[in-house]
């Protein structure tokens, strides 16, 4: 996963809703597994126990039937110090051996546990549990990062003080919310190198094949539209065939721009969507031969 002689391609899924069923999240693994990414994450949402174990069939699934690491999604702002580690010892039995730890959204009208109350605390607490570990092996612990922002910051260097903290913590690779104006993440990336940052950081990048999902994600995520992604949603938004073409365009150019620019790796929200994948995959894969040049960027 961490081979400097390439630039990193990963996927993210998620479980399907309760009344799909969980065979379809198989059928897409299925349509996957041949693209061969470096890892596919995992989200893990509300939910409780039966989440959880849908979170662990998935991920080992991935591991299993595709032959392709998996990082399972861990938000700890409604959890207790005793949940985390219930989960942590079921992630542990499972096999699973990469986490990505987050704080997760609050929801409303539920007060949080009060356990933790960032995701630099729970990077700390996996690695007090790995500490009492007696198989001698440790979590890998991803992170993730905002190129635009937290919208709970009042600064961009809160958001890169959280980050060193995460890092400080026990975190070792960062993945990106999504974004539509590249220059936001090379400045982005630029601050975190200043900011004595240098663990991996790779791109999350999001198809905009659906108008409402995007202005969605848009409005949890202060992710910028630069006039060309407005005039391309203003002009296809009501055609879901086009919109969905426009926006592989779209992400596509997004995606040369970052690997002929060094970024260190590019994280693809497949939105479960096995078909948008392929076609973004087989168009950029050649590119993620070379090696990466993350510092001629800076």
């Amino acid at each position: 996963m961490e081979n400097k002689n390439h630039t990193i391609f990963s996927f993210e899924v998620f479980p399907p809703k309760k009344a799909m069923g969980i065979n379809t999240i198989y059928e897409t693994l299925d349509q996957l597994r041949d693209l061969r990414p470096d890892f596919i994450s995992v989200t893990y949402g509300a939910g409780g126990s039966e989440n959880c174990e849908n979170t662990l069939n998935i991920a080992q699934r991935i591991t299993d039937a595709c032959g392709v690491t998996s990082v399972v999604h861990l938000p700890c702002l409604n959890m207790s110090r005793t949940d985390a580690a219930s989960v942590l010892e079921q992630f542990q039995s499972a096999g699973i051996e990469n986490i990505l730890a987050l704080r997760g959204d609050k929801v409303a009208g539920r007060e949080p546990c009060g356990d933790f109350h960032h995701a630099s605390e729970l990077a700390e607490f996996i690695r007090e549990f790995d500490s009492r570990r007696t198989d001698g092996r440790q979590f890998k612990i991803f992170g993730a990062c905002y190129p635009e922002r937290h919208p709970e910051s009042a600064t961009v260097f809160d958001d890169i003080h959280a980050l060193k903290l995460k890092a400080d913590a026990g975190v070792s690779h960062l993945l990106s919310q999504l974004f539509f104006d590249n220059e936001k993440f090379y400045r982005f990336l630029e601050r975190a190198r200043l900011g004595g940052i240098s663990i991996p950081i790779e791109a999350g990048i999001m198809p905009a094949t659906n108008k409402n999902s995007i202005e969605r994600m848009v409005s949890i995520t202060n992710a910028t539209l630069p006039p060309k992604f407005i005039k391309m949603m203003e002009r296809y938004g009501d055609s879901p065939e086009s919109i969905r073409d426009a926006g592989i365009a779209y992400a596509v150019d997004q995606i040369v721009d970052l690997v002929t620019n060094g970024v260190e790796g590019i994280h693809l929200y497949t939105m479960n969507n096995p078909y948008v994948a392929r076609r973004i995959n087989d168009a950029v894969r050649s590119l993620f031969a070379a090696p990466p040049l993350a510092q001629e960027i800076i």
